[in-house]
């Protein structure tokens, strides 16, 4: 009697990896435990431990029960054989992913993989992302989005040698991209902006909050300014601006309008930057200094700090001093928030924009 547990197509040399020597085995342990006489035809195996079990029928027929390959999770599947003649059922193994990393469709024909469902083994790693790619392709999928956790880096070789690309990186990650098609990648590119705010601070007393920073060129050294600092992710311009003004000098203060903002290019690492003055009305006069990053902070008379020599001297600080004095004159409107929902995406956003008349007039002196 004679049963083939493993077709040819069940289990290839390329399917799977581990650490050890090549050789081929008919299982014959197993054969004899059972009685029954297996096929020697059997792919070539890097080091891998199988084993499986079978139970018996009333007809002396052997259906698999469980079979497990190493450490990974195997499926069954019926396919049919013959013993002594007789036509029958058998199994093939395979992964239950089916060699396919797992990974949803995006809403522009690619596929993004799970980054919490990556192979434990690196060596299967490298047959399952190519026989994904393959798949992909013969399926007309288009960009694929590989997101691995800085505890799986040791992936990244891999995947760059399979073709991926670096995206971007943040502390927990790296994202790397991988454009099936011929012709040009359609993919996005990274965020080309960095996004900045400066909070223009101005009390009853015509005072304005500013600082001097610890850290800065030597050629800013002794210069008052306005507090600024970066938009963190998910959070709006004008919370970008209060909560900065809040870490620097404490003072608690709430958005009246963004009086106008500078794009400016090649930045920093060649990227580009967005940077957003907004005027805030403050809430408290107690100032509490952040030791790590300033140096000092007070309130200021406007005039005093207007004649600064480096304010003077510098056409972009000396107009957006002009701006923020026209505004408080009314001679100038900026722009307010206004939360909107579009249809386009569901979500609650904000608009920038003034209105100029009836009861949402916003230039008004407060």
């Amino acid at each position: 009697m004679e049963m083939k547990l493993f077709e040819s197509k069940s289990v290839s040399a390329s399917e799977i990896f581990h650490v050890g020597r090549t050789y081929s085995t008919p299982f014959l342990n197993f054969r004899h435990i059972l009685g029954v006489k297996f096929s020697t035809q059997f792919c070539a195996c890097k080091g891998i431990f199988l084993k499986a079990t079978c139970a018996s029928t009333s007809d002396n027929t052997y259906l698999p029960e469980k079979a497990t390959i190493g450490q990974g999770k195997l499926s069954i599947e019926p396919l049919s054989y013959r013993i002594n003649g007789t036509n029958g059922t058998s199994s093939i193994l395979f992964s239950s992913d089916k060699r396919v990393l797992h990974a949803f469709d995006d809403e522009y024909g690619g596929v993004i993989v799970d980054p919490e469902r990556l192979p434990a083994n690196p060596y299967a790693f490298v047959s399952i992302l190519h026989a994904s790619l393959s798949h992909w392709k013969k399926m007309g999928k288009k960009g694929v989005w590989l997101k691995l956790p800085v505890e799986r880096s040791e992936l990244v070789p891999i995947a760059v040698k399979e073709g991926f690309q670096y995206h971007h990186a943040e502390r927990g990650y790296l994202m790397l991209t991988y454009w099936i098609p011929e012709g040009p990648c359609m993919l996005p590119d990274n965020a080309s902006h960095q996004v900045g705010v400066g909070g223009f601070v101005i009390n009853e007393k015509n005072e304005v909050l500013v600082v001097q920073e610890k850290h800065c060129a030597p050629s800013f050294v002794g210069l008052w300014k306005i507090p600024t600092g970066f938009v963190l992710e998910s959070e709006e311009i004008f919370s970008g601006a209060i909560r900065e003004v809040k870490e620097e000098t404490g003072i608690d203060t709430e958005f009246v309008e963004v009086i106008a903002f500078r794009h400016a290019h090649n930045v920093a690492f060649q990227k580009s930057d967005l940077f957003f003055i907004c005027m805030l009305r403050p809430l408290s006069t107690q100032i509490i200094v952040d030791d790590l990053e300033i140096q000092a902070a007070k309130w200021m008379p406007l005039v005093e700090f207007v004649e600064q020599p480096l304010i003077q001297e510098d056409s972009m600080f000396k107009k957006i001093i002009d701006i923020c004095i026209a505004r408080l004159g009314k001679c100038y409107c900026g722009l307010s928030a206004h939360k909107l929902v579009s249809k386009f995406d569901g979500k609650l956003s904000s608009l920038y924009y003034n209105v100029v008349e009836g009861q949402d007039f916003n230039c008004s002196a407060s």
